[in-house]
């Protein structure tokens, strides 16, 4: 909150509660921290999202039980989302990127699902591959600029002198560990299985945040630095979005486990936020920053639900549920809304995400070619068809119609315990976790103002950079 009331919104382009101090001076890399317009909204959402997760945990600590190793986790992968968005220097930045991966990796391998060992490797095994090419980039970029620091800020002002082609490589590294993080197509297989494994908490962490650290590392890094790679890469960052946008939404029609098929559309969605940042313009950065804070308000909120469903109801086959809003009136209420706010309906958030970022496609930067990015942007528009078509048969086949008699409150109870606690509405608990996501969905739906003003004028300090 100290941060929220000290920032200087009339400043927002420059950096605020900047610290710098000698750190590894061996390798010239300094700890050096701080805000702008595009981390401060980030790095409020990664820490009110850990605040909702541990309230929601205190009487939802998965089993096996240990709940201390359990919010302990929690506090080191928070220490990290919170010091990726701040940090201003390449090897800092890798170290609290990194720093996310040994948590979630046990959250999953501990807490999560029948296949948790499964998918807590292959997150693991996904990130440290893109990791090191990410690293290897890192270095080139060092040795490239005259390995004199690993500051960010040094590194804009001096990227722009790197040969072209050298530059095209370096973001090729570059770009394999952020599209792995994102996830994009075709890195994203890691990001179902991690999700539908995953306990309640460790998806809508993995979902809210950490999805953002690769979008977040394209804008901070990679394209200001590397302003020419940038603009020969773009169109390829827009085609593999457009491919996740429709592949993403594709999947989740396939699919019948409810968490899977959240899981699908966060491929979908971060397609939406590549693809305003691939128009390098600052129309389409400002909604790709929106476009994060809104998926990880709106996904993390449909993972808080899917969780609670499964606590209720011992399953997220979609074919099993039904009748939520007969049952359980208010949570099937809840989905639904979070449903809509998904799909983009207007005056809700999400859809200051989507909207502009397929707007931005029809007019990118000079030296992209208009023609392909309008073929994108059509691509795009279809897509959120098909995101209406996904969510609305998961709302109609689980909130509608007669509860399934197998989960009747007559029942056998399923041998869990005593047959009216079975199946119970929102808890006051889910009440205090969920209502500030509820209200920010609503809030920055009506007022996107509210975030665009914060955001425009650090977009235009990259945007100034690449010339566009």
């Amino acid at each position: 909150m100290y941060t929220l009331t000290q920032f200087d919104y009339d400043q927002a382009g420059k950096m605020q509660f900047v610290a710098e101090t000698n750190w590894i001076s061996v390798i010239k890399s300094t700890y050096y921290i701080g805000l702008d317009g595009i981390s401060l909204p980030l790095y409020f959402l990664s820490m009110v999202i850990t605040v909702l997760v541990m309230i929601y945990s205190w009487n939802h600590i998965p089993s096996p039980g240990n709940p201390k190793a359990f919010l302990m986790l929690m506090l080191v992968l928070q220490t990290g989302m919170a010091g990726t968005f701040i940090a201003q220097d390449l090897i800092l930045f890798f170290v609290f990127f990194e720093l996310v991966l040994l948590p979630m990796y046990f959250m999953i391998g501990v807490w999560g699902g029948e296949n948790r060992q499964y998918a807590s490797l292959k997150f693991f095994l996904y990130t440290m591959f893109g990791s090191a090419l990410m690293l290897v980039a890192f270095l080139a970029l060092f040795f490239k600029t005259g390995a004199e620091s690993f500051a960010i800020p040094y590194l804009v002002e001096n990227g722009g002198a790197i040969a072209k082609n050298t530059q095209v490589w370096i973001f090729a590294g570059m770009f394999i560990g952020f599209a792995v993080k994102v996830p994009m197509f075709p890195f994203h297989t890691w990001l179902p299985d991690a999700h539908t494994q995953a306990p309640t908490q460790g998806s809508v962490i993995l979902a809210a945040i950490l999805l953002k650290l690769g979008t977040y590392g394209f804008m901070r890094i990679a394209i200001p630095i590397l302003p020419d790679a940038a603009v020969e890469w773009a169109p390829w960052i827009g085609l593999l979005a457009v491919i996740g946008i429709i592949y993403g939404a594709l999947g989740c029609l396939a699919q019948s486990d409810m968490k899977r098929l959240i899981a699908f559309s966060s491929v979908a969605h971060m397609g939406f936020v590549m693809l305003g940042i691939s128009t390098l313009t600052s129309f389409g950065m400002n909604a790709a920053v929106f476009g994060m804070v809104a998926h990880g308000l709106i996904t993390g909120m449909l993972f808080f639900v899917a969780g609670s469903v499964k606590e209720r109801y011992h399953t997220l086959e979609i074919s099993r549920l039904s009748g939520l809003l007969k049952q359980v009136p208010k949570l099937g209420w809840i989905l639904g809304f979070c449903a809509m706010a998904s799909l983009g309906l207007p005056g809700l958030a999400g859809f200051w995400g989507e909207f502009p970022a397929i707007l931005s496609a029809y007019n990118p930067a000079p030296g992209l070619s208009e023609e392909i990015f309008r073929v994108y942007m059509v691509i795009a528009a279809l897509g959120t068809v098909f995101a209406a078509a996904y969510l609305l048969w998961l709302y109609q086949r689980t909130a509608f119609g007669e509860p399934n008699p197998e989960f009747s409150s007559h029942g056998n109870g399923h041998g869990h315990g005593d047959d009216h606690d079975e199946i119970h509405d929102v808890n006051a608990f889910e009440w205090i976790a969920w209502a500030p996501l509820l209200v920010a969905i609503v809030l920055f739906g009506v007022m996107p103002n509210l975030m665009f003003k914060i955001i425009d004028p650090a977009v235009a300090t990259i945007v100034s950079g690449i010339g566009g």
